[in-house]
């Protein structure tokens, strides 16, 4: 039963994945704004279109996170057309490329090598990256990532080589010398090394993260997300009392703040 509904699964697959394919060909030539589109012009779009999927993730809305998925496998199939137009790659290269990648860098499914825990298949994948090539385990980490996110991925891919602390006291020790470091320079008013020993105490705590099995961006995000709700719900309960947010000192605001996390923490 069980191998019946796979074999049907895999055939609507294909079904919807070539429907895809013949409705991109078609917006490709007939389609006036589609058919102008560059890679440069897709690519802050498709940076777009992954942070709407960030957001619906951690709004754990699987609706929306569907249809962002869709979006971005749009974008796939939308840049692998404009390549092929070149002959360079197609969509079939993309995905016999990611394929054979991961059959390479999974030995010990695929091949005979042996592992005891998710540390040593990381350690195993960034040997096999520069096996292949790669000059620096840190070679794949991308440019334009946001800051707090690169120093997540900086941290986990050194981490694969062993470059790592042994716990979590080691690290939360760093995180406290680097918060007195900076306290020096903060009295000691040189802005340029504030803004230096600010930037250590970050990529520690970020470092920390990691030992606590928190995700930095994610965490931060969902106090930003806390912190919206809560002002808004402040300024309709100001709003209520025709009182102006202008015109209230931070002690007035305050109760109402105080009144915004509680009904917020009964949502």
């Amino acid at each position: 039963m069980f191998a019946r509904n796979k074999i049907k699964i895999m055939k609507e697959n294909v079904v919807a994945f070539n429907r895809l394919i013949t409705i991109m060909d078609e917006l490709r030539e007939q389609c006036p704004w589609d058919k102008k589109q560059t890679m440069e012009s897709l690519r802050y779009l498709t940076i777009e279109e992954m942070y709407e999927l960030s957001d619906a993730i951690l709004d754990k809305d699987m609706k929306e996170i569907k249809g962002e998925l869709g979006d971005l496998l749009l974008h796939i199939v939308f840049y692998s057309r404009i390549a092929s137009e070149t002959n360079d790659f197609d969509i079939t290269d993309v995905i016999n490329g990611v394929c054979d990648k991961l059959v390479h860098r999974h030995p010990h499914i695929y091949g005979d090598v042996k592992v005891a825990d998710e540390t040593e298949v990381k350690k195993n994948w960034e040997k096999l990256k520069l096996k292949e090539g790669k000059k620096s385990v840190l070679e794949g980490v991308p440019k334009s990532l946001p800051a707090i996110v690169k120093s997540f991925r900086i941290q986990e891919k050194v981490r694969g080589v062993g470059f790592d602390w042994d716990n979590k006291t080691q690290v939360w020790d760093k995180v406290l010398e680097e918060i007195e470091e900076l306290k020096v320079e903060i009295e000691a008013g040189d802005q340029d090394r504030i803004e230096s020993e600010f930037g250590d105490v970050l990529f520690a705590l970020t470092n920390y993260s990691r030992f606590i099995n928190v995700n930095p961006e994610d965490a931060l995000e969902r106090t930003n997300k806390r912190f919206i709700k809560r002002f808004q719900i402040m300024e309709k309960l100001i709003e209520k009392e025709n009182l102006k947010l202008d015109d209230m000192n931070l002690e007035q605001m305050d109760v109402y703040w105080t009144q915004a996390k509680t009904i917020h923490l009964k949502e």
